[in-house]
């Protein structure tokens, strides 16, 4: 009854083999390229205007005008649809953004390198991929900015001037104010949400699906810590096990979800009676344990006692007639466990000598 050792197992493998699955890669890919999204929405719209007055002061021709404007206006959607029809999101949007980089560095070879739109567009560039894959991609996307922006220099001989005119300072100061800014709240938007993700990641590690108490592996390291303290502080503290009485007969003759209500119900009349600082835990079919702090063995057979009695005046709505009844054993700590699990037994101890008894009673280790 206490090894869990191969159920824990399976149950890790089932979670490992949901949370690596196909729809779960493919959501986290649209997530990512919706993020990317509307920083590239803004940021292209925005380095629209810097570039388009440094095109105006040197009169290039129409078909510039053009790819300008898609770049700005229609590119961000058409990398969107890309992504989000692409059955990999995540490697089709780390391609959009390299995409990105060989634009920008055609703008940059084109306008010759003028100071301020350059570092606007490197800026934006390297955010959007140290964010999207950490330096490793940074590196890659400023190497291709830098030979893109090369290329287009000798093809288009454009002739470099890096002093801004008066006009791009004021085009593009906006750019370099507010495109971090966007970044940095994107950012926090994705921190908040991997910290929600990661605290219920952290409730379904640690409480049981169906009672919302603690879970057998999460109870027993919770058990082992408090065998140390008692063990250096020489604390009381008291573990029960708990049993519903002839529950495979409850399933039996009223159905499972008759038998789920009573888990729930039995759940529910220990919240009830037990302390909030008292750890419940449920070890899987129709046993409970719990560990109450700093509480003597008498203390936990009278807390057990008024369980006992709202039991005998509660029926389940779909078992009209039934009675619940549970077993507990009790085993309060003492010096002559050397280990958390000889505690353990000595409450699994009582628990038998409790249904051996007759059931629906509370024994107390020898």
């Amino acid at each position: 009854m206490m090894n869990d050792d191969i159920y824990y197992k399976e149950s890790i493998q089932e979670e490992w083999h949901q949370d690596l699955s196909q729809d779960d890669s493919h959501r986290s890919g649209i997530r990512f390229a919706r993020r990317v999204r509307l920083a590239r929405i803004v940021g292209l719209g925005a380095m629209f205007f810097p570039v388009a007055g440094v095109l105006v002061t040197q009169f290039h021709p129409g078909g510039w005008w053009l790819l300008l404007v898609g770049w700005a206006f229609v590119w961000p959607h058409l990398a969107w649809q890309l992504s989000c029809r692409s059955p990999e999101p995540h490697s089709s949007e780390i391609f959009n953004l390299k995409i990105d980089a060989i634009i920008a560095g055609v703008w940059i070879g084109l306008i010759g390198v003028n100071a301020l739109p350059t570092a606007a567009l490197i800026m934006m560039i390297g955010m959007n991929m140290m964010g999207s894959g950490g330096l490793r991609l940074f590196i890659i996307g400023l190497l291709i900015v830098l030979l893109s922006s090369l290329v287009t220099l000798q093809l288009t001989g454009s002739v470099m001037t890096f002093s801004p005119e008066p006009l791009e300072w004021w085009l593009t100061l906006p750019v370099l104010v507010l495109y971090p800014m966007l970044f940095a709240w994107l950012s926090h938007q994705t921190a908040i949400r991997l910290a929600e993700h990661k605290r219920r990641l952290e409730l379904m590690s640690t409480r049981d699906g169906m009672t919302g108490v603690f879970n057998r592996r999460h109870w027993e390291t919770l058990l082992r810590n408090e065998y140390e303290k008692c063990r250096r502080s020489h604390q009381q503290a008291t573990i029960l096990l708990i049993d519903i009485d002839h529950f495979k007969s409850i399933n039996d003759t009223w159905g499972h979800d008759v038998g789920d209500e009573a888990i729930v119900a039995i759940t529910r009349q220990l919240q009830m009676t037990l302390r909030s600082c008292d750890f419940i835990g449920r070890f899987g079919g129709d046993e409970f344990a719990v560990i109450m702090s700093g509480t003597p063995a008498e203390s936990a057979i009278a807390a057990m006692s008024r369980v006992h009695e709202r039991l005998k005046k509660m029926s389940l709505p779909g078992a009209p007639g039934g009675q619940l009844r549970i077993s507990v054993g009790v085993a309060p700590w003492g010096t002559q466990f050397g280990h958390y699990r000889e505690w353990l037994k000595a409450a699994d101890m009582a628990l038998y000598k409790a249904k051996n008894a007759g059931r629906g009673r509370t024994e107390v280790a020898a």
